[in-house]
């Protein structure tokens, strides 16, 4: 269990120093680096035969090299697609999904029949295709690297400033954006922690739990391609009020959980759980494209990322720790239904902050058009007054 731990959060700690590897040597060199390492990691874990190696090869080495095969995925999207990014991104997030509910079948299937270790052999046949992919990123937006080296080939290390690109925060509507989403985490996914665990304390063994997983992994899925489509009909960064209306759903839901006496109930609610969960994380990269632009896109999704780990490895636990003081989940639930509907709550402001940083930066440029033209006037009235005299003693003559 630590093992799993490490690996989903060094996969979220390791995502600003990603972003920061993107701008500086673009989306297909980390991509196909961070494969390469993820292979060797999962590779090298199938020879381990103690559990403590397996903090550093599974937990460490293979999470690095995910994160940086992962985050390149997303931001090299926006190079190619502007009017249908939400869709695109629906696309691409729906694959998750497909395998978060085909692979724990596959996995049961090849340990009973293969063992763990070949079981991890087979696993790198996934990573070694993620390897190849990652040589079709081409990147059409220019990097730190075209900035500062100018011709191809000759690369001269960035300023500071450049490498880590804090001039994201400076932007308000990205700065409550980032801090309103790891706010809204903290008890975003403490059903996928403790649902398993609460339908046995509550139906026992007498119903099929694997049920609740598919609804949830299917109808992800399904919200991932349908929300990412509707993204790009809202223009703007209005597309934020389809998280708000996911982290507002998702909260509900999570406070419905103990009111479920019927497992039908629960069905009910991972269904629509699902849903609006793959509605939050279709539209992240879009809302990110919106808020600080292209050029620094990476380093907003790496930094975003990097304040998700916080809450998403604090507050399962802090569940956890309640149901044994407790003995139910049941405050645990309700609780936890309270920071998604606070973090919603915060990101309403983002549309009509960020429409007055546009206004700010539209009445900028006008000010010197104005100027511009006013001084264009006043030199056509002096050549005007000047040449009619000249033409005056031309027609005299």
């Amino acid at each position: 269990a630590w093992v799993s731990s490490l690996s989903m959060g060094m996969v979220f700690f390791c995502s600003p120093i990603v972003s920061i590897f993107t701008d500086l040597f673009g989306c297909r060199k980390v991509a196909v680096i961070g494969a390469a390492v993820g292979f060797a990691g999962l590779l090298s874990s199938s020879f381990v035969s103690t559990i403590e190696p397996l903090y550093f090869t599974y937990g460490v080495l293979f999470a690095c090299g995910c994160s940086f095969a992962y985050q390149p995925s997303l931001v090299i999207l926006g190079h190619y697609f502007k009017k249908r990014l939400g869709l695109v991104n629906g696309i691409v997030t729906a694959g998750s999904s497909l395998f978060t509910v085909s692979l724990p079948f596959l996995l049961r299937a090849l340990i009973d029949s293969v063992g763990l270790y070949n079981t991890l052999r087979v696993l790198c046949i996934l990573m070694f295709i993620l390897f190849l992919a990652g040589f079709t990123y081409k990147p059409l937006v220019s990097n730190a690297k075209d900035k500062e080296g100018g011709k191809k080939g000759k690369f001269r290390f960035p300023p500071e400033k450049k490498i880590c690109n804090f001039s994201v925060f400076k932007v308000l509507s990205y700065r409550i954006w980032a801090f309103g989403i790891p706010a809204a985490l903290f008890g975003y996914f403490v059903p996928y922690v403790h649902l398993m665990k609460h339908v046995k304390d509550r139906f026992g063994d007498s119903v099929p739990e694997e049920v609740l997983l598919l609804c949830l992994g299917i109808t992800s899925g399904v919200g991932r391609l349908i929300f990412g489509r509707v993204a790009d009909y809202i223009p703007g960064a209005k597309k934020v009020y389809l998280q708000v209306a996911s982290f507002f759903f998702i909260g509900l839901m999570s406070m419905m959980i103990p009111l479920c006496h019927v497992f039908g109930g629960l069905i009910a609610v991972c269904l629509f759980m699902g849903l609006f969960d793959g509605c939050f994380i279709c539209i992240m990269a879009p809302i990110a494209f919106e808020l600080v632009g292209a050029q620094d896109v990476s380093q907003a999704i790496g930094f975003l990322l990097g304040l998700m780990s916080i809450p998403m490895t604090v507050g399962p636990p802090i569940a956890g720790l309640l149901r044994d003081h407790l003995g139910t989940y049941d405050v645990a639930f309700y609780l936890a239904g309270v920071p998604p509907l606070i973090g919603g709550a915060i990101l309403c402001f983002i549309p009509w902050v960020h429409e007055r940083q546009k206004l700010k930066e539209r009445a900028k440029p006008v000010d010197g058009e104005t100027t511009e033209k006013m001084l264009e006037n006043e030199s056509t009235l002096v050549s005007d007054t000047t040449e009619k005299p000249v033409k005056d003693m031309e027609s005299g003559f």
